[in-house]
């Protein structure tokens, strides 16, 4: 895997970060066009997030900050 890739997708993402409440929510606001990768729609639930990546939901951004070694990505506020 690329050094600057995480380990986490998409789906997996909004739900450590609390945007949706369940992975079944996650799909369907994936699938219904409502997330924003770095400024495009995003309809693939498994896209490999990168470490820089900006998701967006409901006008809210979260970047994916780079990740420790055996933790999950973290993230920030933008």
């Amino acid at each position: 895997m690329n050094a600057s890739r995480t380990a986490m997708k998409l789906d997996q993402f909004l739900k450590w970060q609390g945007l949706v409440g369940t992975g079944g929510e996650a799909k369907q606001r994936i699938q219904a066009g409502h997330i924003k990768v770095n400024g495009l729609v995003e309809t693939r639930r498994g896209r490999q997030l990168a470490t820089g990546d900006a998701v967006e939901l409901d006008g809210r951004e979260v970047l994916v900050l780079p990740q420790q070694r055996g933790e999950p990505p973290r993230a920030g506020e933008h």
